[in-house]
């Protein structure tokens, strides 16, 4: 089963993992967050994210789910990434990670793939649930 590490300010990894347990009725295994502050050193975050990797990492990989790409964290985390084995999406959201809960028996590609379509599928318009993304 891929391991999931959040990387993400403390409180929101915290609130998606609280959110998922109470979805599920449950913590899923090998599921963390990064206990981030922002104003630790990269050297810091490096060693936070190397710590969180080896906490879920049970020999299958891991998947990084972060909040925003291109800040400092997840610029250190791109110096992690080993193709099919250390992983990286971002954009995290509640639909992303309870999808890829769902799916960890997969590859990692097609885990990839089943996270990148529950972000984007669980971001609706309730007052017009069909409209597309970039339409008027």
């Amino acid at each position: 089963m891929i391991g999931l590490l959040i990387l993400a300010d403390k409180n929101l990894g915290a609130g998606l993992i609280a959110a998922t347990a109470h979805t599920l009725g449950m913590r899923p295994p090998q599921l963390a967050a990064t206990d981030l502050d922002y104003t630790e050193t990269p050297e810091q975050m490096d060693a936070i994210l190397r710590e969180g990797i080896r906490k879920v990492d049970q020999g299958d990989g891991v998947l990084i789910l972060a909040d925003v790409y291109g800040a400092t964290h997840t610029n250190v985390a791109c110096h992690l990434l080993a193709r099919g084995r250390i992983e990286l999406i971002t954009g995290v959201n509640l639909p992303m990670l309870l999808r890829v809960l769902n799916y960890r028996h997969l590859k990692m590609d097609d885990l990839i793939d089943k996270a990148l379509s529950g972000g984007s599928g669980g971001i609706i318009c309730a007052g017009n649930p069909g409209k597309i993304q970039g339409t008027r």
